[in-house]
């Protein structure tokens, strides 16, 4: 097997290191070593990066702190836990570690320390895996600039999770710990990655293009306020529709304007910020402007775990190769938070694509491309599948 993956919840980390490398061992030295820890062992940061990079010593090796941790098919929850993720590439795959960070110059604030073979990566045949610090890395910056400079260089990931404040943060590389920024790995070559963003949501009513707006305000759809068309989705709603129209409304912008049709996977979800009851405007956490399609989203647990399992589902009947691991970086917000049964997004992914070595954590954010762009995302599960 390409990929190997262990988790442990020792309390000590120097025993919870000896069982995630015992558990998950490759024939040969790995290519790529991606671990995750909870914040029980944030003072022992430090030790878990050097004792990863002596036993394994892989070519590259990321990680970071996570609210929970992810490991197979477990999710560890508000107890200590350690989980580690190897890859062994068969052909050649160029490895570029990196870390960003938000640095002062005479020209404003810029982000330095770019991996330099995204110059030249080719689209098609790059991915870059990135873990952020939320205090101090801008991902929307960060993001806008992949995306237009960039374009088409999926961006896959999470911010770290299970702190409070700046300095807190705890990122791996390379055996080091740092405390701020982003710390990542651009791939190159046949690396084999697909990934899946699964917001959890799903349309109702039917779409509307904006016809008035001012920054992430939509103040007419189809040249009604919103308010009136939300008066009028009300009354076609069935009694459980309703209720989660009332105990969570988002709106789903569309990527791609230029398709026929919209289905799954077509939108962008964001929250609601608020209504306004004497103009009818709605704010959302999106820029909006006019001219684009919007629809109205509703969320629950049912409706995440169909949203996850058949978006599984399409990628693999689609995809002309099984994969072999998968790294998952699921909201903080999922989980035992919105889950009856526990484990359920590695269980998910385990029970479409087969008993895969799988790692990941319970992200304050996550990355992932939605229509060929690259957004930060919530309460969604972004999956990175690795084919065989």
């Amino acid at each position: 097997m390409p990929f190997a993956a262990a988790v442990s919840t020792a309390p000590q980390a120097r025993q919870a290191v000896e069982e995630v490398c015992r558990g998950a061992a490759l024939a040969d030295r790995p290519d790529l070593a991606v671990a995750f820890f909870s914040p029980h062992h944030l003072d022992d940061a430090e030790a878990i990066a050097s004792a990863l990079q002596e036993k394994l010593s892989p070519t590259v090796l990321l990680g970071c702190v996570g609210e929970a941790v992810i490991g197979n098919e477990r999710e560890v929850e508000r107890r200590p836990a350690l989980s580690l993720w190897l890859a062994k590439w068969a052909r050649a795959v160029e490895m570029e570690p990196f870390h960003l960070e938000l640095e002062e110059t005479p020209d404003g604030c810029s982000l330095m320390g770019w991996p330099d073979g995204l110059a030249t990566a080719d689209p098609a045949r790059s991915a870059l895996l990135l873990l952020g610090d939320p205090t101090t890395f801008p991902a929307d910056l960060f993001l806008q600039q992949m995306n237009d400079d960039h374009r088409g260089v999926r961006v896959m990931g999470g911010m770290a999770s299970g702190i409070r404040a700046v300095g807190e943060c705890r990122l791996i590389l390379n055996g080091k710990v740092l405390h701020q920024g982003a710390a990542g790995v651009l791939l190159r070559g046949p690396v084999g990655a697909r990934c899946i963003v699964s917001q959890g949501c799903r349309p109702i009513g039917r779409p509307f293009v904006i016809t008035r707006a001012r920054e992430n305000v939509i103040l007419e759809l189809a040249g009604k306020p919103p308010l009136a068309r939300l008066q009028e989705l009300w009354q076609q709603l069935g009694p459980e529709d309703q209720q989660l129209f009332q105990r969570g409304l988002h709106v789903g912008r569309v990527i791609n304007e230029y398709q026929g049709g919209f289905q799954r996977g077509d939108f962008l979800v964001r929250n609601v910020l608020g209504l306004d009851r004497d103009t009818g405007a709605l704010a959302i956490t999106d820029r909006v402007r006019v001219g684009q399609t919007v629809q109205f989203h509703v969320r629950d647990a049912a409706t995440a775990d169909e949203d996850l399992h058949a978006l599984l589902q399409i990628d693999l009947s689609a995809g002309a190769k099984r994969p072999a691991g998968a790294l998952v970086f699921s909201c903080n917000g999922r989980g035992s938070r919105m889950f009856d049964q526990p484990d359920h997004d590695a269980r998910a992914v385990r029970a479409e694509a087969g008993e895969i070595p799988l790692a990941g954590f319970f992200a304050a954010g996550e990355l992932g491309p939605v229509g060929g762009q690259n957004f930060l995302h919530g309460f969604t599960a972004s999956v990175v599948l690795f084919e065989e």
